[in-house]
Order: C-alpha cells, then sequence, then structure tokens
C-alpha cells in the first residue's frame, strides 16, 4: 500500500513538473493565484509581456497565442501523367499460312521439298505415282488428235457441198467431246501433283515416299512470314483510343534487348463480355526472317495519357467533406479539396485546384485551420517566410 502511495506521488510530482516547464504561461498562472516557486522559469511581467489580445492575454488572442505562426513543412506539386503506356502480351502468328493436303488418293511417288526450305507459290512440293494418269491422258489426246482431224475433213467436204450438215454436226459435236474427255484427263493427272498454293517456307513434313495417302492427307503447312501479325487483348477503357495504322512496339522473349515495330493492321468489332477486353491485331515486318509464327511478344502503344497532380503522402487529411490539403499561400494556410485518383510511387494523384509548384503542407498539418498563419521551416515558401521574419 505504502509503494503505491509513493508511485502516485511520484507520477503526480513528475507531470507537475511537466506542467511547469513545457506548458507556455505556467509560471504566469502560478503568480497569479499566489504561488511562487525557488525555481523553474519566472514568471513574465507586465513590461516585457506581448500586447494583450481580446482574451486578456499576451500575444493577442485566446489564451495568448491565437497569433503566433505555426512551423511547417512544405512540398511541390507534381504534374504526373498516367496511362500514357499499355503493356500487352501477344502471340504471333505468319501473315498466311496454308496446310497443304493431297487433292486425292495414291501411293506417295517423291517429295521435292525439304522442312525450311522457301518455295514461290506453284511450286511442287511432292508428287503421287502417275501411271495410271498418264496413260488415261495420252490416250485422250490422241482421240482429241483424231477428232480435230476429222473435224476438218468433214469441213472441207461440206464446203463442197459432198457432205451433208448433218455429218458435219456430228464431227464438230465428236471433237468437242474429245477435247473435254483430254481435259478431265489432264486434270486427273495434274491432281497427281502436289503444289504450294503460296510462297513461303515449308513445314515439317507429316508423310513419307511409298506411304498410301488418302485424299485431303495433310502433307505440310507453308507460312509467309515476311510479317508477323500479333494478336493481344486491350482492356475495354483503351477500346475508343486505339485506331487502325496506330504504331506499336514490340520485344520478342526469343531476342531480348532488341524491339521491332509495325502498326495496328484489325481491330475486332465487339469487346468480350467475359473478360471485357478487345481484341488487336499488329502486323510487324519481318524482312530479315528472325521473327517465326508462334513466338510471344510484349506490345507497348503510347497514348496521350490524363495528367494529375501530385502531393506527398503525408499531406493527404480527411474530413466529413472527403479528403483535402493544406495549401501555403500569402504566408497562411488554405483549405483545398483533393479527390485520391491513384496512389504510385510519384506520391498521390489527386483531382485538385493545385497547379506544377504549388506548395502543400506536409509537417504540422494537425494544428491548422483555414487562414492559419504559417512559417515554413523547409520546402517551397521557406524563402518567404525568412524574408517574411526578417522584416
Amino acid at each position: 500500500m505504502i509503494r503505491q502511495l509513493l508511485a502516485s506521488l511520484l507520477v503526480l510530482a513528475a507531470a507537475a513538473l511537466a506542467w511547469l516547464f513545457l506548458v507556455p504561461g505556467a509560471p504566469e498562472t502560478l503568480a497569479r493565484v499566489g504561488i511562487v516557486l525557488p525555481f523553474g522559469p519566472a514568471p513574465q511581467t507586465e513590461a516585457n509581456a506581448g500586447p494583450r489580445g481580446p482574451g486578456g492575454a499576451g500575444r493577442g488572442g485566446p489564451g495568448g497565442f491565437a497569433g503566433r505562426a505555426t512551423n511547417v513543412v512544405t512540398g511541390a506539386v507534381n504534374l504526373v501523367t498516367i496511362n500514357q503506356t499499355l503493356n500487352a502480351i501477344g502471340e504471333g502468328t505468319p501473315a498466311r499460312s496454308v496446310t497443304v493436303t493431297t487433292p486425292s488418293t495414291g501411293t506417295l511417288a517423291e517429295i521435292l521439298v525439304r522442312p525450311g526450305q522457301r518455295v514461290e507459290a506453284g511450286d511442287v512440293i511432292a508428287r503421287f505415282d502417275a501411271e495410271t494418269e498418264q496413260i488415261e491422258f495420252d490416250r485422250a489426246q490422241l482421240a482429241a488428235d483424231d477428232a480435230a482431224a476429222a473435224l476438218a475433213r468433214t469441213s472441207g467436204l461440206a464446203s463442197s457441198n459432198v457432205v451433208a450438215s448433218t455429218a458435219l454436226a456430228a464431227a464438230e459435236l465428236a471433237n468437242a467431246n474429245a477435247q473435254l474427255a483430254l481435259r478431265s484427263a489432264q486434270l486427273a493427272l495434274e491432281r497427281r501433283t502436289i503444289s504450294s498454293p503460296i510462297a513461303g517456307v515449308v513445314g515439317l513434313m507429316q508423310v513419307n515416299p511409298g506411304n498410301y495417302v488418302g485424299a485431303q492427307t495433310v502433307v505440310t503447312t507453308v507460312d509467309d512470314t515476311s510479317a508477323i501479325l500479333i494478336d493481344f487483348w486491350v482492356p475495354e477503357r483503351y477500346a475508343t483510343q486505339i485506331t487502325t495504322d496506330m504504331p506499336v512496339e514490340v520485344t520478342a522473349v526469343a531476342q531480348p534487348g532488341r524491339s521491332f515495330t509495325g502498326n495496328i493492321s484489325v481491330i475486332d468489332n465487339r469487346i468480350d463480355p467475359a473478360s471485357r477486353t478487345l481484341q488487336v491485331q499488329a502486323e510487324i515486318p519481318n524482312d530479315d526472317n528472325v521473327l517465326r509464327a508462334g513466338m510471344s511478344f510484349s506490345v507497348s502503344l503510347a497514348f496521350p495519357g490524363e495528367e494529375y497532380p501530385a502531393v506527398n503522402p503525408l499531406s493527404i487529411l480527411w474530413s466529413a467533406e472527403g479528403s483535402y490539403v493544406w495549401k501555403y499561400e500569402d504566408g497562411a494556410a488554405t483549405k483545398v479539396m483533393a479527390e485520391i485518383v491513384q496512389r504510385n510511387s510519384d506520391g498521390v494523384l489527386v483531382r485538385a485546384d493545385l497547379e506544377p509548384g504549388d506548395a502543400v503542407i506536409t509537417e504540422g498539418i494537425l494544428q491548422l485551420s483555414e487562414g492559419t498563419p504559417v512559417t515554413v521551416l523547409e520546402g517551397p515558401g521557406a524563402e518567404d517566410s525568412r524574408q517574411a521574419a526578417a522584416n
């Protein structure tokens, strides 16, 4: 019990000493009630007291301190641009790609190209065994030549009125049928040859010579990689800002440290309702053939962006009306409402009536009210405060 009493007395003594030495006006308060201590700060006399204010105390305000300037630290407002760059991941595809299939059924006689070889449109890739079709073509050629000769003889006799016109008509019909048979035999023979429909690079072969294959069997693929098409998706908010022929810059995972430029070639006509994204396709020239279909690309698009004032996070305060900051202006604190837009490494981006270079108070903000005189110790406005104090 005695120990608790002594501890309480020590706490009260410490509090009294702290009040005496730390609270401005404590000695004067003791002096007014007739208490004079042999230690501690001496009370201020009327001679050295400041001019009295309406509150009856020195320094011109209630309690004697309303006119004293508050010491603060300020920071400059910066203008920061956001949403000026869009980065996305895309996958490359060739400008044109064809899957080469067999036009008919038969035994594959030979393959004339190698994987990775560049071919032109119409170049022969492979051939079937075509002996039967060649025989049929030769037979049709002979029949066509015979029908043409018969028509020529009949036409000569008809001009001399030696044969009837019906004989001439029959000869013309026979010649036409022979020509049709020849064309049919020629088409069957051509179908024994597999050709590339486009210019490009040949892929891996899916069949080998000697295989018996059916119609529409895949032989290989031919890719035109003179340009690479990159498909990627952008958020819905950028849908109205993206246009065709818009420049784009890409980097490939397989080509670190090197960038490639191109343009937007195709924009989808609708937003994907599941992901709320828009599919976009960019075309990248590949003249040196260093890019391949299927590569992964990092795509970068540049936009005008949006500009907002950026302030120090320490300057943000909250009230019932929302977030706000204290702006240093003409030696006093001015309240400015500031709606928070985004937080990033540059500070807090706000929507507020602030200009680049404005001084916003970052320290000492809890003691401020509208129009409170302030003295800037550090930051924008510190020089003005020093000059005002010197005058």
